[in-house]
Order: structure tokens, then sequence, then C-alpha cells
């Protein structure tokens, strides 16, 4: 037998201590595995004796025997279910230091098209390239996009992460996330946006042995403060200087 948890030890040797080794007549249980886990969902009790009478197989009704008595339950056991283990990965997105890019994530392989049809509509003349993660069937990486370049590096930031169905646009010099956000928002498939940044970027990663799935992302670099009034100028003079406010 191959333990791969103590949880599954402990159920293991609680079962070979009183139903194992008693007597046929004893009694009559079942045990059900709830479904939760115990590190990532509320404990409940697993285990569960049916003494009431029971259909058999042929349909008739079985009686408990008269000298039956229920097996000692323990006190608190957490809810068991077989599990793989988990591993937290982080991967770098490497890209060049000003370029913009955008992940996020959606659920079905029209979303390139889509994605693609939303960008150039919106900022005619845009460059960008589009990675999307296939999730299922044939799992490719699938690429769009108006740069050879940028479809290029992300293809490469996606098959790094290689989360199902996250996708990654990055964008051209000259072209911004606040630009294009809103409507690839919109389309039908995108289920959320991890992040929109041009900053050194680490994506937080779970692998199990199904595959992998996003957590999160650090972007950029902690806080050294917070700002005062010369700050605050500067801010709103910024966002003036560059047109975004008036």
């Amino acid at each position: 037998m191959r333990l791969i948890s103590l949880d599954a030890y402990w159920l293991w040797l609680w079962l070979r201590r009183h139903a194992c080794n008693a007597p046929p007549t004893d009694t009559r249980c079942h045990i059900a595995a709830l479904s939760a886990d115990r590190y990532f969902r509320r404990p409940l009790f697993v285990l569960r004796l049916i003494n009431e009478d029971r259909p058999s197989p042929s349909g008739a009704i079985e009686r408990k025997p008269a000298n039956c008595h229920p097996l000692p339950l323990p006190r608190c056991f957490w809810c068991y279910r077989a599990r793989s283990d988990m591993h937290l990965l982080t991967v770098t997105i490497v890209k060049p230091e000003t370029t913009n890019f955008i992940l996020g994530q959606s659920h079905f392989i029209k979303s390139v098209e889509d994605l693609h049809e939303v960008m150039v509509s919106t900022v005619p003349g845009i460059k960008f390239g589009l990675a999307f993660c296939e999730a299922s069937a044939k799992r490719l990486v699938r690429q769009s996009g108006t740069d050879a370049d940028l479809i290029e590096l992300a293809c490469q930031n996606a098959m790094a992460i290689a989360a199902g169905h996250c996708f990654m646009i990055f964008l051209g010099e000259g072209f911004y996330p606040v630009n294009v956000l809103n409507a690839i928002k919109t389309v039908p498939e995108v289920c959320r946006i991890f992040c929109a940044t041009a900053n050194p970027t680490q994506i937080l990663v779970a692998e199990t042995d199904q595959g992998r799935a996003i957590l999160g992302v650090v972007d950029g670099f902690p806080p050294l403060g917070v700002e005062n009034e010369e700050d605050v100028q500067w801010r709103k003079n910024l966002l003036r200087a560059i047109g975004y406010k008036a």
C-alpha cells in the first residue's frame, strides 16, 4: 500500500485496528470519505457509521445483528481525500525593460481571434503579440498579433508559465495597457486580468500532477514610504504632461 499523506496513514491504522481485525459479526458499517481537503478546506468528520437497516444487493432489507455495536469513532478526524503534492514556483517574465504586457485568464480557444479583433479595432495600427495556453486537446500555445517579435516574446513567456487558459499580450513601443484594458475585459471569454504592467514581474504558480495555476503576481517592488505634498504635485503634473489629464 502506497501512503500518500499522514492522513492516509492514520486512516489505514484506524481501519486495520477496528475493521480488519474485528469479528465478522461485530458490526456493519459504511465508511464515507467526504470531499474536502484538510489543509485548504474547513475540517469535517470523515467517518460515518450507518447502523440503520439497509438494502442488500438482492433488494432485501438486512437487519443488524442483535449484538451489533458501532465502532468507536475518533474524537476529531479531519476530512480525507486522496491528493497529490503541490509545488509553488515563481516564473520571471523576460522582456525588454520598457515593454508593457497584460496577463489574464480566458476559457475558450475562440479567445485568440476575439482578443486580436478587439486590439486592432480599439487602437488602429497597434503593435502587439498574443499567446494563449490551450488547456485540453492538443494543448498548444496559440498565437496571434501584428508584430513577429512580440508574438515570439509572448509565446516564450506563456510556455514558461504553462498555466492552462492563461493569455499574454505584449505591447509595442508607444502603446499602453490603459488604451486597451477595458476593451479586453469586455471579451466574453475573458475571466480575469492578473496584471497590466511594464515593471519587472514574477508570476506565482502552483504546480500539481495535473497542471499549473496562476496564484498571483509580484508586480514591481515594495513601496519605500508615503507620498508628501511635493510627490502629489509631481504625480498630477506627470499625468497632465503625458496627456491623460487635462
